[in-house]
């Protein structure tokens, strides 16, 4: 079903979506909120630019962006995916507790915020260019992964990275042991191990964004873990 978002507010859009079928083509996008909210058994494509909030509590839908995306980008999405084919504002998967978020090019600040795990849920998000600062603040379960591809000299993150992470794992591709990261948290080179757990993820980012994996993958890469001795995880992880 192709719907023309021109003359429709939030509400008019995210009502259409709902009464038009699983398979839905959005067309002339500019700035509405909330778009799929809480949807499940949907699959959106979207031309144009769509406003914040985009997929928040998502339930399954598939959502793919064919242009950038705005702020809180997956807000609290429970499953599903969420595509980007450009960039993304700030707070993208504030507190995702499952699903998967892919974008092309790069995140604002505070990407991956209060992301967490619970049992078989495991939140993920691969970020094709670089992130802004506060990557991964607060942490608490769940994969995040920059790959730092056509950057130039851009650093592959801002400042404070995984300030007060006490969950999850953070990937970096390249050697990036000598970035500020904050004390209660470890840095060291992925083992095979480790990127087997990402090499998924890697090779579905590139599936959908024309990259070559082989090609991604052929680089060392860093492992962000919470250290054991991390004093946020009595406050926040339930043993």
């Amino acid at each position: 079903m192709l719907l023309d978002a021109q003359s429709m507010d939030q509400s008019m859009l995210n009502q259409a979506i709902r009464q038009n079928g699983s398979d839905v083509h959005i067309i002339n996008c500019l700035g509405q909120r909330f778009i799929a909210a809480g949807m499940s058994d949907k699959t959106i494509t979207i031309d144009g630019i769509p406003g914040n909030a985009l997929g928040a509590y998502l339930n399954g839908a598939v959502i793919t962006v064919r242009a950038n995306a705005q702020d809180a980008v997956g807000d609290t999405m429970n499953d599903g995916k969420i595509i980007i084919h450009g960039n993304i504002g700030d707070a993208a998967g504030y507190a995702m507790r499952g699903g998967r978020i892919f974008i092309k090019d790069s995140a604002g600040y505070r990407a991956g915020i209060h992301m967490k795990a619970y049992q078989d849920k495991v939140p993920a998000m691969v970020i094709g260019g670089t992130a802004g600062s506060f990557l991964g603040e607060y942490q608490a379960g769940g994969v995040i992964v920059v790959l730092g591809l056509d950057s130039g000299s851009r650093r592959i993150v801002g400042n404070f990275p995984c300030t007060g992470m006490h969950g999850g794992k953070m990937f970096l591709r390249g050697d990036h042991r000598d970035i500020s990261f904050p004390s209660q948290v470890t840095a060291r080179a992925a083992s095979q191990e480790d990127m087997a757990q990402i090499q998924p993820l890697v090779v579905e980012y590139c599936q959908l964004f024309g990259r070559d994996p082989a090609q991604v993958l052929d680089a060392p890469f860093t492992m962000v873990t919470p250290d054991s001795k991390n004093p946020y995880k009595q406050m926040y992880v339930a043993n």
